[in-house]
């Protein structure tokens, strides 16, 4: 049976990125980079997720190469 894995909780933090400053940045004025303050957020979670998403998968190669006990072949 495979070990837990608990890193991979990090997912959650994009979307509670999101549920908690859309409600707290909806409706406040200005721009950022040109762009809407909220619009701005979601484009700026967008990418968070993109960036948790990959640490997630590095965390998962090295977990799954130790568990084979060696280096992967490239």
């Amino acid at each position: 049976m495979k070990r837990s894995r608990p890193y991979r909780a990090l997912a959650v933090i994009p979307a509670l990125l999101i549920l908690v400053g859309a409600p707290l940045l909806n409706g406040v004025p200005g721009y950022v980079f040109g762009l809407p303050v909220m619009l701005a957020w979601i484009v700026g979670c967008v990418l968070a997720t993109s960036l948790t998403m990959a640490v997630i998968a590095a965390l998962d190669r090295r977990r799954d190469r130790e568990e084979r006990g060696g280096a992967e072949p490239r």
